[in-house]
């Protein structure tokens, strides 16, 4: 018979197989959660605040354990504030490396090119996992473009960075200008440019129309750009009907049909290809444009060659029994 020790000794040793295959299973097994879940950890949490959390939110079966098995087994790491995804039946171990590694999870806000100021409150106030209030951004002062922002952060953040972005842009473009360009400043080619964003949306079609107003900035011409009308009007928003009579004879600080030079500021928040454009037009004569029918612009150098062009759209739309 073995001693009573040996018998006490083998049996602790049981004890302790058992409690380690209980500590080891209980953090690295699957975990209660049925589908992939979105988990947030506020700034300044500690860890035993984050897995009491978790367990309310039956990301875990025991806070006590995971505190328990998380001194034993956690790698030593901080955890990260922010929005993470934990993925379905989740271990401990893996939801401790998930918000100890940073992998936070990204939201977008796309910007497309030509968007009014107006639209891009709008549309930051939408998003519904910003915070806080912000005011219209002055017109032409964000690049459009797609912005990730982390659930929580501020409307005033995204906003700074979409203004951030358009102020690197125009910085940059600005030193790579053609010589003798038509505009004298940057804020003259934001404006320019924004008139070029509206008026085609074919890139292919940007320094072309870029080079047109540029010729009838230094001749001294009506620059005559629709969009011009409109955004007195709406802020940029569609007109959604025929302009009239009396708002293309206007008088206002936008209206291009009854002033001369440009607006007297941008229309639109354009995009770096516009901007682009008016810094590097293309060499043209053209002073006139008429759109062809195919969603592009018929251009002509002579007032009597303009008037064939726009016989030409006139004849399409009779067609089309628009007229």
């Amino acid at each position: 018979m073995p001693p009573r020790g040996c018998l006490v000794a083998a049996a602790v040793a049981v004890l302790l197989a058992l409690a380690g295959v209980f500590l080891v299973g209980g953090w690295y097994g699957d975990g209660p959660l049925e589908k992939d879940t979105p988990f947030i950890v506020p700034d300044g949490a500690s860890l035993s605040g984050v897995a009491t959390k978790l367990e309310k939110e039956g990301a875990i079966e025991s806070a006590e354990a995971f505190r328990l098995r998380a001194r034993i087994f956690g790698a030593g790491g901080s955890i990260k504030a922010g929005e993470f995804l934990l993925p379905r039946e989740a271990s401990p171990s893996q939801i401790l490396s998930i918000i100890q590694g940073g992998g936070v999870i990204r939201r977008f806000v796309a910007i497309p090119e030509g968007m009014p100021s107006i639209m891009v409150h709008e549309r930051l106030m939408a998003q519904s996992h910003l915070s806080g209030a912000v005011a219209v951004p002055a017109e032409g002062s964000v690049l459009p473009e797609s912005y990730d922002f982390a659930r929580g952060e501020s409307r005033a953040q995204v906003l700074q960075r979409m203004q951030a972005a358009m102020s690197r842009t125009v910085a940059e473009l600005w030193e790579k200008r053609a010589p003798g360009i038509a505009v004298s400043s940057p804020e003259e080619a934001v404006i320019l440019a924004s008139i070029v964003e509206k008026e085609t949306g074919k890139p292919s079609e940007r320094r072309m129309v870029a080079g047109l107003y540029s010729n009838r900035l230094r001749k001294g011409m009506l620059l005559q750009a629709d969009p011009t009308i409109i955004y007195p009007i709406t802020a940029g928003k569609p007109l959604g009907r025929r302009i009239r009579q009396s708002e293309i004879q206007a008088v206002n600080g936008y209206n291009t049909y009854t002033m001369v030079g440009l607006p007297k500021g941008p229309i639109t928040n354009p995009g770096r290809d516009s901007i682009a454009a008016v810094l590097n037009p293309a060499k043209t004569d053209a002073l006139y444009m008429v759109a062809d029918g195919s969603g592009g612009h018929a251009f002509a150098a002579t007032l009597e060659q303009h008037n064939a062009n726009v016989e030409k759209w006139f004849a399409i739309r009779r067609s089309r029994g628009e007229m």
